[in-house]
C-alpha cells in the first residue's frame, strides 16, 4: 500500500511535469489514466495556452531531460519503438542527448581513490579535473598514467560513475515496473508489447551500464573481433586502472564522423569512410551478432590514418545465430521484393502466430515495401523499412522482438551518419554484396548440409545417454518398478512375463536412430 501510494505521488509529478511541455499526448492517445491527466494539466506550471514551441517528440524529449538521468534512458529506449510512437516522435526522440551538469572533479577523485584503495596519485601521473563528457550516468576525464612495470607513460580517458546512482535508478526502476504490471493488468491490449519484458530490457541494460567492468569487457570483446581489421579500432581497456565504478582505456584522437568539412580538410575521403561504417555494421550485426547499439556521432570518430575508432561501451546490443538468419532472409526477400518469401520467414521464425494468414501478412509487407524500395537508391531507408514493419504487428500479434529493436535504431542513427557524409550515396547499396556472400557462406545449400552434420554429431554424441536410459527403463520393467496396466501390456504384444514387452521396440528405435545418423554423416 505504502509502495503503491509513494508511485501515485511520483506519477503524479512525472504527469505534471510532462504538461508542462505539453508532452502527455500519449497517454491521451491511448486513453489511459484520463483522471491523472487531467489533474496534471491543472498542477501544470505553465498554462494551457502558453504551449512550448516544437513538435510533440522534441517537447517530450524537453519533459524527459527535465525528469533525469532514468527518464532520458527510458527516452532513449523508446525512441526504438517506432511502433509504438511513430517514426517523428521517434526520430525526435533517438536525438535526445544524454548530457547532464557535470558534478566536481574533487568528487571523482575521491571516487578513484575508494576504488583503487590507494590515492589517486599513485595511479595517474596527471588528472584534470574539468571532465570532457558528463552524462546521466558517468563522466569522463582525461589523465595520464606513470611509467612503471606495465610500461611506459600513457595518456588515458577515465570514466566515473556519478554518485548515488545506483539508488535513483532503483527507485526509478521500481516505478517502472509498478506502473508496467498495471498496465497489463488494466489494459490487455497491451499486453501483445510485453511492458513488463521491455522493462526487464531496460533494466538490464542500465545494470550493465552501472557496471563499468561490464562495459570494459564489451570493449575488450568488440577489439577481440575486429583484431587485424585496419579500418576499425577499439581504445584498449587498461585493466590495473579499471573497476565496478571506473573503466580506463587509452585516449584516442580523431574528427567526429559526422563533421564532413573537417574530415575532407583533413585529406580523408568521406565516400571511403561511408563504405567503411556501412561494412563495419554489417560484420557487427551478422558476422559476429555484437553490435555497439549507441553509435550516435558523439562516439565515433576518424582517426589520422582514416580507422574509425569507437568510444562508449556502455549499450551493446546481441543477435543470436537464428535472429541473423532470420534478419539476413528478411531484408534480402524485401531487397530482391519477394514479398512471399518475407512472409514465410516470419511464420518460421514463430514471430508471427501460425493461425494467421501467410497471403495477408504478404500483402502487408508489399505495402511497406513498395513505397520505400520504389524510391531513388540514395533515399532508401533499411531502418525505416523495419520501423514500418514492426508497426503492422498489432494487426499480426506479432510479438516484439526487443534486441531487433535495438538495431533497428542503431540502423537509423547509422543511416544518419551516412547522409550527412553523402547525401547521394546509400549504405546498404554499399552492404549489399557482403550480406548476399553472408547469406551464400551461411545459408545456401553447402552450409545447410555443414549444419545438419553438426546437428547429427551431436545427436550421435547423445547416444551413448539414450542407450543407459533404455537400459535403465529395462531394468525398472523387468523388475517391476514401473507397472503398466495389463491392457496395455497385450496392446503391446503379449504379457509373457518372462519377456519385457518394451525393450526390442527401444532397441529397435535406438538402431534406426543411429543408423540415420551415421548416414547424415
Amino acid at each position: 500500500m505504502l509502495r503503491a501510494l509513494r508511485n501515485v505521488f511520483r506519477l503524479l509529478h512525472i504527469a505534471r511535469t510532462l504538461a508542462g511541455y505539453d508532452a502527455l499526448f500519449l497517454l491521451e492517445q491511448v486513453g489511459a489514466a484520463p483522471r491523472l491527466v487531467a489533474l496534471a494539466r491543472l498542477a501544470s506550471r505553465r498554462p494551457r495556452l502558453a504551449r512550448p514551441e516544437g513538435r510533440p517528440g522534441e517537447r517530450l524529449a524537453q519533459a524527459l531531460q527535465e525528469l533525469g538521468p532514468s527518464f532520458i534512458k527510458a527516452g532513449q529506449t523508446l525512441a526504438t519503438r517506432a511502433d509504438l510512437l511513430g517514426d517523428e516522435v521517434a526520430a525526435d526522440l533517438s536525438a535526445l542527448q544524454d548530457r547532464l551538469p557535470p558534478f566536481p572533479g574533487a568528487e571523482a577523485r575521491k571516487i578513484i581513490a575508494a576504488e583503487l584503495g590507494r590515492p589517486l596519485e599513485d595511479a595517474f601521473e596527471a588528472f584534470e579535473d574539468k571532465p570532457v563528457a558528463a552524462a546521466s550516468i558517468a563522466q569522463v576525464h582525461f589523465a595520464r598514467t606513470p611509467e612503471d612495470e606495465a610500461g611506459p607513460s600513457r595518456e588515458v580517458a577515465v570514466k566515473v560513475l556519478r554518485p548515488g546512482i545506483e539508488a535513483a535508478f532503483a527507485r526509478d526502476l521500481d516505478l517502472f515496473y509498478w506502473v508496467a504490471r498495471l498496465v497489463e493488468r488494466a489494459l490487455p491490449e497491451f499486453r501483445r508489447l510485453k511492458p513488463v519484458e521491455v522493462v526487464d530490457t531496460f533494466a538490464e541494460t542500465v545494470r550493465i551500464e552501472m557496471d563499468l567492468r561490464f562495459e570494459a569487457a564489451a570493449a575488450s570483446e568488440l577489439g577481440e573481433n575486429f583484431a587485424g581489421d585496419p579500418g576499425f579500432r577499439v581504445p584498449q581497456v587498461d585493466w590495473l586502472r579499471t573497476t565496478r565504478r571506473m573503466l580506463t582505456t587509452e585516449r584516442i584522437a580523431g574528427i567526429p564522423i559526422d563533421e564532413r568539412e573537417a574530415l575532407v580538410a583533413a585529406g580523408h575521403d568521406p565516400d571511403r569512410i561511408l563504405a567503411t561504417a556501412a561494412a563495419v555494421l554489417f560484420k557487427q550485426a551478422f558476422r559476429d551478432g555484437f553490435f555497439h547499439a549507441d553509435q550516435h556521432p558523439g562516439n565515433i570518430f576518424i582517426a589520422e590514418d582514416g580507422a574509425m575508432v569507437v568510444v562508449d561501451f556502455g549499450i551493446m546490443g546481441r543477435l543470436d545465430r537464428k535472429t541473423r538468419f532470420y534478419l539476413a532472409d528478411m531484408l534480402l526477400g524485401f531487397l530482391t521484393r519477394d514479398y512471399r518469401r518475407v512472409a514465410e520467414v516470419h511464420f518460421e521464425a514463430g514471430y508471427v502466430p501460425a493461425d494467421k494468414s501467410v497471403d495477408a501478412f504478404t500483402q502487408a509487407c508489399r505495402s511497406i515495401g513498395e513505397p520505400i524500395l520504389g524510391l531513388p537508391l540514395n533515399q532508401i531507408s533499411l531502418a525505416r523499412l523495419l520501423g514500418q514493419l514492426f508497426q503492422v504487428t498489432e494487426t499480426f500479434e506479432m510479438e516484439t522482438q526487443p534486441q531487433l529493436l535495438l538495431l533497428q535504431k542503431t540502423m537509423v542513427v547509422a543511416e544518419g551518419i551516412g547522409r550527412r557524409l553523402n547525401p547521394e550515396l546509400n549504405m546498404w547499396s554499399l552492404a549489399r554484396p557482403l550480406i548476399e556472400d553472408w547469406m551464400r557462406e551461411n545459408r545456401g545449400p553447402e552450409a545447410r548440409l555443414r549444419e545438419g552434420a553438426a546437428e547429427a554429431a551431436a545427436a550421435l554424441g547423445r547416444l551413448p545417454k539414450l542407450l543407459d536410459d533404455v537400459e535403465r527403463t529395462a531394468e525398472m520393467l523387468s523388475s517391476g518398478g514401473l507397472r503398466l496396466h495389463p491392457e496395455t501390456v497385450r496392446a503391446m504384444g503379449g504379457h509373457n512375463p518372462g519377456r519385457n514387452p518394451l525393450v526390442w521396440p527401444l532397441w529397435a528405435a535406438v538402431a534406426l536412430l543411429a543408423a540415420g545418423l551415421l548416414l547424415l554423416l
